[in-house]
């Protein structure tokens, strides 16, 4: 009753795919969180302040056609318009 599916053939709903965007944060998962949560907040920062006038947050880099904040960051993260900022520390 059930066919197999063979693995190329299999989509996920998440797009970008999260495999090819944790390779850009040196295949940390954590750094990954991090990186996007960051970012989703600052867009979502942006979007609140537009009609102030103030200009204080980096507007989206990417044209998407996603309204969350996360999925625009995801987005900005696998075109490499947002990168992980080395260490000063070091």
């Amino acid at each position: 009753m059930f066919r197999r599916v063979h693995e190329e053939h299999i989509t996920t709903m998440i797009e970008p795919a999260i495999g090819s965007i944790v390779a850009k944060t040196d295949n940390s998962r954590f750094g990954l969180v991090v990186l996007a949560a960051r970012r989703a907040r600052q867009i979502n920062a942006y979007f609140n302040q537009l009609g102030e006038g103030l200009g204080g947050y980096v507007p989206p880099q990417v044209h998407s056609l996603s309204r969350k904040p996360l999925s625009i960051a995801l987005e900005e993260i696998a075109e490499d318009k947002v990168v992980i900022a080395p260490n000063e520390d070091e």
